[in-house]
């Protein structure tokens, strides 16, 4: 055996296998290598946006959130405001009616008044003739004497 042949035999051989893969081999997985480092940064990058977006998605989130509550003070003011409003109406209303009752229950009053008092002239004209039929001592025609009863009658 030749060491000197063997020796250039294996070093031609390395020459031949290092070009081959130099030529053909690294190049793939240079590119493999890129690719792979692209994707990686490019998930890092999304990574971060999404990160980002995020926070801006949590941020709207209070704003809207915000927004909301402030939306739903100014629906609950206007709601005590309109029941406030009814409770006067009601108050309105039932201030009217009571007066209006009270007029009513007054002119009531005013006519069972004016009917009382009516009723008391012909009891006291009623008492009247039968005093002046007492005194007379004798029968008062009514029918005859209606004029004079009815002069009474209206100066009591």
């Amino acid at each position: 055996m030749n060491f000197n042949a063997t020796l250039i035999g294996q070093m031609i051989a390395f020459a031949v296998f290092w070009y081959f893969c130099a030529k053909l081999v690294w190049p793939l997985i240079i590119q493999t290598l890129e690719e792979r480092k692209t994707r990686i940064a490019d998930g890092l990058a999304a990574a971060e946006k999404g990160v980002h977006d995020l926070g801006l998605a949590n941020k709207r989130a209070a704003e809207i959130l915000h927004e909301g509550k402030e939306q739903s003070k100014g629906y609950i003011g206007q709601a005590q405001k309109r029941a406030d409003e009814i409770i006067e109406e009601a108050k309105e209303n039932a201030r009217r009616e009571g007066e209006r009752i009270l007029v009513a229950t007054r002119a009531e009053i005013d006519q069972e008044r004016q009917m009382a008092r009516e009723a008391l002239r012909q009891d006291v004209a009623a008492l009247a003739l039968a005093g002046a039929e007492q005194i007379l001592m004798r029968e008062v025609n009514r029918d005859v004497h209606r004029d004079v009863l009815n002069r009474i009658s209206a100066s009591l």
